[in-house]
């Protein structure tokens, strides 16, 4: 397994992720998500699995721009240019990929 949390600090639900690999001793990486952000590839990844709209934190400040915009592609670009609208933990494994906090999908990985 290569696992991928992409989380933000304060975030109980990616502190949650961590504690469920640790306690089954299954090695991750974490990503700071509002410091180091997805990339344009990991987007499109993740996105073919969960979706765009799985995506996004709607309770972020000023998440509701993304509303008015009407291109998928200018979606994802004002979402790449502010990571705080991510919803949290974006968990990876390979080509398979999870939003929030999903023990009985990360179970099946095992």
């Amino acid at each position: 397994m290569n696992i991928q949390i992409f989380g933000k600090s304060k975030c109980h639900d990616t502190k949650k992720a961590e504690r469920f690999f640790k306690e089954r001793r299954v090695k991750f990486q974490r990503i700071d998500i509002l410091d180091k952000g997805l990339s344009r590839g990991e987007l499109t990844s993740v996105k073919a699995v969960v979706g765009f709209e799985a995506l996004v934190d709607d309770k972020a400040q000023g998440v509701e721009i993304l509303r008015y915009l009407a291109r998928e592609t200018d979606k994802e670009e004002k979402l790449l240019d502010n990571p705080s609208f991510f919803k949290t933990p974006i968990v990876r494994n390979s080509k398979v990929a999870t939003v929030g906090y999903c023990p009985e999908v990360w179970k099946s990985w095992e």
